[in-house]
């Protein structure tokens, strides 16, 4: 097949420079406009020969746009050749596009471009391409894929196949792994020592904190680096508390002794193993800081992990728990995985134990809830964080957004996986089913393959009434499918569902709402007047008996019977705001699992075309947690909550009511929820179509400036999504450079 030339012309934040081909970035994010692409979809090589003038070329990204905009959810991540080789990128385009957006850098950078061009791939071709990519890398990663793609040909399920074989080859992209390193050497190099002693000085409070260190035959050279990452702390107000659990390996005892020379380390030595548990608070026995740190006797803190600590607590003196970023880092010092986490989100607390490491507590409320307890070894942690949450009820919890704690991959460590410690993940689930009892929860814990625990809680006994709202106009086909696949797979006991017609004219529709009506669950409202998705929903809700609140559009298809009862059990948590489900396209890839504020400017939807079964970042799609907001595509919310911030604005008519609506409700104080058992198919925008012509363009854009106005930089902080991560690329990639990072706490401020 042969190559098509692309047309690049300038488009934003570059101008002229001089030599045919060469460009000057005004800012970090330079813009080029790419047409003469395919007139279909499909799969596609593309070459830019692009190269970075001066430095090099951060997160290069291509935007198709289909004909409804550019959209975060659509981006594609090309990679960089550090040779300066031309770019070559394998890519899927799901149709043809109007045009391309290139985005060659997401740093201040000028650029020169050569040719630019594409070639179209048949399927087998592309397959085999990405076959052979993986296996360069990963052999048994490229067994696996081949295995389960094999399995879904089989099926007739090409397009999961396709995905399925997509997906590990972009994670196995090994441009994605150096830009990890590059955005370490920019943004988390040590504090400059005049620096870190201009932030010590400023501190109105130099708290001692005791580092609680349990040892277990920890190999000599990794034993004395985790001692020496204490010792170098610019911060010099600690504590190393050192409880040996009677290692048997001869270098430890010396080690220990020499360490000990500094009055800031105190050494026990356990007269017989107890496990890590007894350790642990032997450990603690010997501190006396104000706080308390955790550090395994196989791992690393940053040198200004101590420091950065300090100032949050100096910022919240009362904080529970102070916790902040970690990485992996192998035995040759690579580091890699970085876990950029949310502030403190308790569902999600529920299911892993995110705050892990590096976490400080108060010692006093250690102590108080009784310190480490035996029989939980393995996530012993997880247990006090549980523990310690609820005893500190009201008390902020505090994140420090920097990679400050390094976790050593080695053989045995949890840090390679679940696998490497079973009892670890059992642990966690008596952990989380003790917690559960404690707060009178209804609900079932379950472990997951990941060692994460999936908590689905169950509604209450008396099911309140649920209105459930569908506003509708003519195509009768989606509606008709909405209706039946509600009404016949919902077992949720107590519902009306409150179809809103907004001015249909097609008899086939007109017949079908009057049948329908007859069903006395079911009830008809007109609603003739213009257009208007957050009018519409308000005046049906004031017409609705139920004391819950259920939003669906007419292109929502049931897929888990119990979705309703799921979404309730949330719901009537009077700290709830919103509940959001897990939606999926009609070929089983994720359309919503919440969204990510500030995305794209707004919002949008982060794991958008992901295979179903996506894990999602850090595991977080099998697992309710709160985000920011969710889409009211299928949202449930008390009524209660909903009167409180008083319904949907009636002044976006489409886009964003429904985040401006859940930003009001975490600012009145609410939790808004996801979960995942809630799945539903949605024909995304069937009815309304795209944002393809002027008008609605030019409204889509009104609505824009709208949240702009309303929210301004708030868009920037959402407190689910780190500020380490970019909001203009590729969701969860690395943010270059990263927004603010102060310590953050919950809740939207």
């Amino acid at each position: 097949m042969i190559w098509r030339r692309l047309r690049i012309s300038p488009l934003a934040n570059v101008s002229a420079a001089g030599a045919p081909g060469d460009w000057r970035a005004s800012s970090d994010d330079p813009q080029f406009r790419v047409d003469g692409g395919p007139a279909s979809g499909g799969w596609f090589l593309v070459d830019f020969d692009l190269r970075g003038l001066g430095g090099p070329l951060v997160n290069p990204c291509l935007y198709p746009d289909y004909g409804g905009g550019l959209s975060e959810s659509e981006r594609i991540d090309l990679p960089v050749n550090p040779d300066g080789a031309p770019l070559r990128a394998l890519v899927r385009l799901k149709y043809g596009p109007r045009m391309m957006r290139l985005d060659p850098s997401a740093s201040k950078v000028d650029i020169r471009i050569g040719t630019c061009r594409i070639r179209r791939l048949s399927r087998a071709e592309a397959f085999l391409r990405m076959l052979r990519a993986i296996g360069r890398v990963d052999r048994s990663a490229a067994r696996r894929v081949l295995v389960d793609s094999l399995r879904d040909f089989g099926g007739g399920r090409l397009s999961r196949a396709g995905h399925r074989l997509y997906d590990a080859f972009l994670a196995l992209d090994s441009a994605r792994a150096s830009r990890y390193e590059d955005w370490l050497e920019r943004f988390a190099a040590p504090l400059e020592p005049e620096e870190a002693a201009r932030r010590m000085a400023a501190l109105a409070e130099r708290r001692v904190i005791s580092v609680l260190m349990p040892v277990y035959n920890a190999p000599a050279d990794v034993l004395a680096a985790a001692i020496d990452s204490v010792m170098a702390q610019r911060y010099p107000h600690w504590q190393l508390c050192i409880a040996d659990d009677a290692s048997t390996a001869r270098h430890v005892a010396p080690l220990l002794e020499r360490a000990a020379r500094d009055p800031r380390v105190r050494v026990l030595r356990r007269p017989s193993n107890g496990h890590i548990s007894a350790s642990s608070n032997d450990a603690l026995s010997l501190a006396t800081g104000s706080h308390v740190a955790l550090l395994d006797h196989d791992d690393l803190m940053h040198p200004d992990a101590l420091l950065h600590v300090a100032e949050a607590l100096d910022a919240h003196p009362d904080a529970a728990l102070v916790y902040t970023d970690e990485d992996k880092i192998d035995a040759d010092g690579a580091r890699r995985d970085p876990y950029f986490k949310p502030a403190f989100d308790g569902e999600l607390l529920l299911g892993q134990n995110f705050p892990c490491h590096l976490s400080v507590y108060p010692a006093a409320l250690v102590r108080e809830v009784g310190g480490f307890r035996a029989g939980y070894e393995g996530a012993q942690d997880w247990d006090l964080a549980l523990r310690v949450i609820e005893r500190a009820a009201g008390r902020p919890v505090v994140h420090v957004p920097h990679v400050l704690y390094h976790w050593r991959t080695l053989q045995g460590s949890t840090a390679l996986g679940v696998d490497a410690k079973g009892y670890a993940a059992e642990a966690g689930l008596r952990a989380v089913r003790d917690a559960i009892a404690r707060r009178g929860l209804d609900a079932d814990a379950t472990l997951l393959p990941s060692g994460h625990v999936r908590v689905a809680r169950r509604r209450p006994a008396r099911a309140p009434r649920v209105s459930i709202v569908v506003p509708t106009r003519d195509r009768v086909e989606l509606l008709r499918m909405c209706v039946e696949s509600v009404l016949a797979k919902t077992t949720y006991p107590d519902f009306e569902l409150i179809v809103v017609d907004n001015g249909s004219v097609e008899a086939e529709t007109l017949d079908y709402l009057a049948r329908a009506a007859s069903d006395p669950r079911v009830r008809v409202i007109p609603y003739p007047h213009p257009f208007n998705y957050s009018a519409i929903n308000n005046a049906a809700v004031a017409a609705s008996s139920g004391e819950i609140v259920c939003l669906l559009n007419n292109d929502i298809e049931v897929i888990a019977p119990g979705w309703l009862d799921a979404m309730v059990a949330h719901a009537v948590d009077a700290r709830v705001g919103a509940v959001g489900a897990m939606l999926y396209y009609p070929d089983d890839t994720i359309q919503h699992a919440g969204v990510l504020v500030g995305a794209g400017g707004v919002g949008g939807h982060a794991w958008g075309g992901a295979p179903r079964g996506t894990p999602g970042y850090m595991g977080r799609l099998h697992l309710a947690h709160s985000p920011l907001a969710v889409t009211a595509a299928c949202l449930v919310v008390r009524r209660a909550a909903w009167d409180a911030v008083g319904g949907l604005d009636e002044g976006l008519v489409v886009a964003f009511n429904d985040v401006d609506f859940c930003l009001r409700l975490a600012r009145a104080g609410f939790e808004n929820r996801w979960v995942p058992e809630a799945e539903l198919y949605h024909h995304e925008s069937a009815t309304r179509g795209l944002e393809d012509t002027p008008e609605r363009q030019a409204r889509f854009k009104s609505e824009v400036d709208f949240m702009l106005r309303r929210w301004g930089s708030a868009l920037d902080r959402d407190p689910a999504y780190s500020p380490n991560l970019s909001l203009s690329g590729a969701p969860f990639s690395l943010a270059f450079p990263p927004r603010a990072r102060a310590p953050r706490l919950s809740g939207f401020r």
